[in-house]
């Protein structure tokens, strides 16, 4: 959870850092616009579905709430647990599995992928399984990473649109003073919601999904591998040797007997 809460945390320091840049011997008021804000946020959300499904822009913002909200995952750790329960299993059998199974459901991958062995499945199946639902899930992270990042390409465009639509509007009003000044804080603001949000927000979130798949990806391979090695019967210590095989030297694991 540490991971979480420090994303968190310097996602609102960023924007709290800006707020007082903002505020300091200013008017904070002035930077807020209903319209340069409209044409922003309301722009890069209506050109983003354009580009993608309504069903892949609410999947990426599911996925972008769970990055932010979910711990990272630890591949270390998930390494560590296969060996225990390849311990287990050699002491107990596959009953010890069996048991061991209600205990997962936080872990639906892995819970599956016991259950089968469990369920008498051929290991070569298991396999295959296995690997099929780890690339599809890597791949929807994939597909909503993406939607940020042309949403983040988006939201400057959408600035320059704004800034755009002001410029017309001021020059058309040359002559009545009191609506240049609206006219061109439409044009400024909506570059600076542009920049705010394509830079401090969406960027930022794309590479994080972009991360996750990758620590996801990897987590799920050692699921996989250490499935399958169970479901051959192998001994812990080649269990150990075919996982360490899937993890960086400072993370590896050891078989303590």
């Amino acid at each position: 959870m540490r991971t979480s809460l420090t994303a968190i945390l310097a996602f609102v320091a960023s924007f709290a850092l800006l707020a007082a840049a903002l505020t300091l011997e200013g008017n904070g008021s002035a930077f807020l616009d209903m319209r340069a804000a409209l044409i922003v946020f309301g722009g890069t959300l209506a050109v983003t579905m354009i580009s993608f499904s309504p069903l892949e822009v609410i999947t990426a913002l599911r996925d972008t709430y769970g990055a932010i909200a979910t711990p990272s995952f630890d591949r270390r750790n998930a390494a560590d647990r296969m060996l225990k329960i390849a311990e287990r299993t050699r002491k107990d059998g596959l009953l010890a599995l069996e048991r061991l199974l209600p205990k997962l459901r936080k872990d639906p991958f892995l819970s599956r992928a016991l259950g089968m062995l469990v369920d008498g499945v051929d290991v070569a199946h298991v396999e295959r399984m296995l690997e099929d639902e780890r690339l599809s899930t890597a791949q929807r992270r994939m597909e909503s990473a993406e939607v940020l990042r042309r949403a983040a390409d988006i939201a400057p465009a959408m600035g320059l649109i704004g800034t755009l639509v002001g410029l017309v509007q001021m020059l058309g009003q040359l002559n009545d003073p009191a609506a240049i000044g609206p006219a061109m804080a439409v044009a400024l603001l909506t570059t600076f919601y542009g920049a705010v949000l394509g830079t401090m927000v969406l960027s930022p979130l794309a590479a994080k999904l972009d991360r996750i798949c990758g620590d996801e990806r990897d987590m799920l391979a050692i699921y996989a591998a250490g499935a399958a090695a169970i479901g051959r019967k192998d001994h812990p210590r080649q269990v150990e040797h075919t996982l360490n095989a899937l993890l960086p030297e400072a993370e590896r694991v050891q078989y303590s007997r």
